[in-house]
């Protein structure tokens, strides 16, 4: 048995083909709101195809964050794949975790199921750090329940702004500079962008540690698609888990057969 989970974010949806709890392939393609559920369908299935022979696809579990492709996918689901099972993650599914917040439904399903997968694979106290179009800092306590969170500006949306308002200034690679004193604009932009939100992470996860009662061994699980290029100057965390999300909603999928 083959389960595919997509995971839509607002600018990369990650896709994970699971065998059993096993994640055998994995991809990226682009959240474009414009593409169509035959262009889904085709995307999809030119991609399972290119992983060559694997098991039948008996069951798909989709995460959106951005409602215009959501519809989209349902269209293909039911299109392209009408004999699988579809979980469409949502207000109602069974998550497995208590969410301890004024309104449950608010919470996004990508910050669920990364909770999910960070209590399940670490348990509690656990900090999972979403580093994406926006800053996600979640926080799953000791007796494993999802107790709430911070959201702040990401990376991407920050150094875009820049680029729109500033006058003088320009759209730039996230990478590492040579150094935190920038000699150029491009790497005075770069050390802004790679120090001072590795900056905000450690200062958020700290102040979040000492609410928890500063916890001895506590794990901070970085994720998303701008994980690599700042967990290495993140003080607080200790793993980085690339397909974090993925394994959040294979956990849920298996938890609602």
């Amino acid at each position: 048995m083959s389960v595919l989970c997509l995971d839509v974010g607002n600018s990369v949806t990650g896709l994970g083909l699971f065998t059993g709890d096993e994640l055998v392939a994995h991809w990226r393609v682009s959240s474009a709101t414009g593409r169509t559920a035959d262009e889904w369908g085709l995307l999809v299935r030119g991609l399972l195809a290119d992983a060559g022979p694997l098991e039948p696809l008996t069951g798909l579990c989709v995460s959106s964050a951005v409602p215009a492709v959501l519809h989209e996918l349902r269209a293909m689901l039911a299109g392209y794949y009408p004999a699988a099972r579809h979980l469409l993650v949502g207000a109602g599914v069974r998550t497995g975790l208590p969410v301890l917040v004024d309104n449950p439904r608010e919470v996004g399903t990508d910050r669920i199921a990364n909770a999910v997968a960070a209590a399940d694979r670490f348990g509690g106290p656990v900090v999972v750090v979403g580093l994406g179009t926006a800053t996600t800092i979640d926080v799953v306590d000791a007796a494993g329940r999802f107790v709430g969170g911070v959201i702040a500006a990401g990376v991407e949306s920050s150094l875009a702004a820049l680029g729109a308002r500033g006058a003088q200034l320009r759209q730039v690679e996230l990478m590492r500079p040579r150094s935190v004193i920038a000699k150029n604009t491009i790497e005075a932009l770069q050390s802004g962008a790679v120090y001072g939100f590795a900056g905000q992470v450690d200062g958020i996860v700290r102040r979040i540690a000492a609410e928890l009662g500063s916890p001895p061994a506590l794990e901070v699980v970085a994720t998303g698609v701008h994980a690599p290029d700042l967990v290495d100057e993140c003080a607080t965390v200790t793993r980085h888990e690339p397909h974090l999300t993925l394994h959040g909603l294979q956990i849920i999928y298996e938890r609602n057969r």
